[in-house]
């Protein structure tokens, strides 16, 4: 089993050959003179912006089985290294690059204008970073590019192969929220040339990784506990609120970021931020109360970031009272999509796809809805439409391709883990690790010794 990791390692050895002798050249174009708060600001929303990620793992962690908590959180910390080193050596280019497809239709960036980012430096750019230099931007961004595969891993959790889950985040990277990033955010992006407006991500990373795990929900199929209908209890909910602290911290630098400046619309998208993920926790638990179900912790947490979601693509462009209406509505929407997917046979572990999905084509729509001066209530159905056609293109190429680079991954490595590691845990099966208990024992008590000898001789 150790000759599938020698490949990966030789590509890492020959990247960090590679990095060691390329010339690191000046860029072709730079912008204006750089702007010190400018700078101050935006280096401190991308800290922000990389907090997120190990939130998204406290959040997921807490929500999985105890036996597969460290997995689960593992898969959101791993993705902080394989797409740094991705982003460095073709994903900033893929994403935002000189466009391939022409002025105005802009498909995917060439992969060798920024390749290993050559010409990313201190100086500034006139269009992508007019006031911060361009490798600040490349590195804000690259936070975004980093949670979205990982947002990803809640709906296929506790039945992934490991190996199999860092080629997926790869190809998906490359193949899926680059070529959206470049539509969306590129001078060049024909989705940003139709005027479609999408202030800090919610087609890029939502709605992406919404489909994206709506479609690895179907390829990876149920959990055994899953058919057999056994309830799923969390293994630890204060996880989840720190997580959800942690994600709530951080997305200030998400949306907040976005304005790419210390500016009167940082200012509007740090408050609408805030009041959307408030109004949208409220509705959660208050829907469910009327439900006649206890206001859980749980469904707080979740209510907060499905609040956190909606406001995503909205931030910049709405007022503070759209804001509170955009984090009901979400909530409400995507509380009732919960309950229709427990109805059903998806198994969506952590329902990504009812929170992220949804609440992301929630908050594209009212963007278009609300959007001050160009929204439909503004007196702009054209802009409008644009949103909806681009919530068809977005979700049906993040499904279908995602669809496609699953089976394409499983065909490369079984995607899902043989039925004993199931069971046994993928903390244990994949990882050798466990979450112990007070008497030592993984989860309170040990497997069974031969599957646990059975597991780990197939692990990842």
């Amino acid at each position: 089993m150790r000759s599938k990791w020698f490949f990966p390692f030789i590509l890492l050895i020959a990247i960090s050959l590679l990095g060691a002798f390329f010339p690191n050249a000046k860029p072709a174009v730079s912008g204006g003179p750089i702007v010190a708060g400018d700078v101050a600001w935006m280096l401190t929303a991308t800290a922000l912006v990389l907090l997120m990620t190990p939130g998204l793992s406290f959040f997921y962690g807490g929500m999985v089985r105890a036996k597969n908590v460290i997995s689960t959180m593992l898969q959101s910390f791993i993705a902080l290294g394989v797409i740094s080193i991705l982003w460095v050596v073709a994903g900033f280019s893929l994403a935002f690059g000189d466009s391939i497809g022409g002025s105005g239709w802009g498909l995917i960036g060439n992969p060798l204008t920024y390749f290993m980012f050559n010409q990313v430096g201190s100086a500034t750019h006139p269009a992508l970073a007019p006031t911060i230099p361009l490798v600040l931007f490349a590195l804000f961004q690259l936070k975004f590019a980093i949670i979205t595969p990982a947002l990803i891993t809640g709906s296929f959790a506790e039945r992934v192969r490991f190996s199999s889950y860092l080629l997926f985040i790869c190809l998906f990277s490359i193949f899926i929220y680059s070529p959206i990033a470049h539509w969306t955010w590129h001078p060049n992006g024909f989705l940003r040339n139709w005027g479609v407006l999408d202030f800090a991500g919610g087609t890029v990373v939502h709605m992406s990784a919404g489909f994206a795990a709506l479609a690895g929900a179907l390829v990876l199929g149920r959990r055994r506990d899953h058919s057999s209908r056994e309830p799923h209890a969390p293994a630890n909910i204060p996880f989840v609120m720190l997580g959800t602290g942690m994600l709530w911290f951080g997305w200030f630098g998400f949306n907040a970021g976005s304005a790419l400046a210390a500016s009167e619309a940082a200012t509007a998208a740090f408050l609408t931020t805030n009041t959307a993920s408030a109004a949208a926790m409220l509705a959660w638990i208050f829907f469910d109360g009327i439900r006649g179900r206890k206001p859980s912790a749980l469904g707080a947490c979740i209510g907060a970031v499905v609040g956190l979601v909606a406001i995503t693509p909205a931030a910049g462009y709405v007022s503070v009272g759209a804001s509170i209406l955009i984090g009901t509505a979400a909530s409400l929407i995507s509380n009732y999509a919960v309950h229709l997917k427990t109805k059903s046979t998806l198994d969506d572990t952590l329902d990504v796809f009812p929170c992220h999905g949804v609440g992301g084509v929630v908050g594209m729509i009212a963007t278009g809805i609300f959007a001050q001066g160009t929204g439909l209530m503004h007196g702009d159905p054209k802009i409008f439409l644009f949103h909806l056609l681009a919530v068809v293109i977005v979700s049906g190429y993040s499904f279908a391709g995602s669809y496609l680079l699953y089976k394409l991954t499983d065909a490369i490595i079984p995607l899902r883990v043989p039925a004993e590691q199931e069971e046994i845990g993928l903390d244990l099966s994949q990882h050798g690790e466990t979450m112990a208990s007070p008497n030592g024992t993984a989860n309170g008590k040990h497997p069974r010794p031969h599957k646990l000898e059975s597991a780990l001789s197939m692990s990842n």
